[in-house]
């Protein structure tokens, strides 16, 4: 029998011998309980012990709300509600500020540094607003119905301001992962490619339009948003897409699951490119991945 036989053997014996555990009253040395286990019984039971655990900790996970405060794990309903919420905020603080200079402007007439007659050019809470419910006519919503479906695919109706410093555009993340290539407008590498997890949404970096979703033998499943300010975002390589065209999408909503698609892809990553006003731009400077 050959050494390396009987070391195998050897081995197998050693981690299926069985021990013995005794437990012994110490007074009288009587015997209250035994175990009989072996090393591979042993590392059987922990297994088993460890595979539950995760498997309790992924239901628990899955099952409950606690998924909301894990990274990732914000669903649209709360990111809607916290929108509502800063929403909420701003009309209070506007409120406030009226209320301010309605204040003031009654403080300065009983001080009698203002005249009563300059108050209503002076206060905006005396502006009388002309917002009246009038009920639609049949014929006029039909027509607001069809100039609706017509200006669906007008982009003028996004705001524009082309000044983006000062419009405080803030621009989300498309996909939580890690840059391969950069940009490289000399090698005509217009984008960012984002390696990232297998069926990791991909979502919309600015609030905007579908205006384009098809399958390119080069670039795969392609969806491209218009922005407003003039900005153009295009997502390549996608597995599958998840909005249509002419689609209206917010901030850090899910558009498309990454993917592999297309001749020119090397592995499940995202292709991302930043156009503003026809003209190429490097994602990096706009965005911190």
């Amino acid at each position: 029998m050959s050494k390396k036989v009987r070391k195998k053997k050897s081995f197998w014996k050693r981690v299926r011998f069985n021990y013995k555990l005794l437990f012994l009253n110490e007074s009288t040395l009587e015997e209250v309980w035994s175990v009989r286990i072996s090393q591979l019984s042993g590392f059987i039971v922990l297994l088993f012990f460890a595979v539950t655990l995760i498997t309790l900790t992924a239901l628990i996970i899955i099952l409950t709300p606690i998924r909301n405060y894990l990274p990732g794990y914000l669903d649209m309903e709360v990111r809607n509600e916290i929108v509502r919420n800063a929403m909420r905020a701003d009309s209070l603080e506007a409120v406030l500020q009226m209320h301010s200079v309605y204040l003031k402007n009654v403080s300065d007439i009983m001080t009698g540094n203002i005249q009563i007659d300059s108050v209503r050019s002076g206060d905006s809470t005396a502006f009388i607003s002309a917002n009246y419910d009038i009920m639609r006519s049949d014929r006029e919503a039909d027509f607001v119905n069809m100039y609706e479906e017509e200006e669906k695919y007008n982009l003028t109706n996004l705001p524009s301001n082309d000044d983006v410093l000062a419009d405080g555009v803030f621009f989300y993340k498309p996909v939580n992962g890690v840059i391969s290539s950069h940009y490289d407008g000399e090698r005509q590498h217009f984008g960012v490619d984002l390696v990232a997890a297998p069926k990791e949404n991909v979502m919309a970096t600015l609030d905007g339009i579908v205006v384009y979703t098809g399958f390119d033998p080069e670039f795969g499943n392609v969806i491209a948003l218009q922005h407003r300010n003039g900005f153009l975002s295009i997502y390549k390589h996608n597995e599958a897409l998840l909005k249509a065209t002419g689609d209206r999408v917010i901030a850090g909503e899910a558009i498309a699951i990454i993917g592999n698609t297309g001749e020119l892809s090397t592995g499940p990553h995202l292709h991302f490119e930043l156009w503003h006003h026809g003209e190429t731009i490097n994602p990096e400077e706009y965005i911190a991945f």
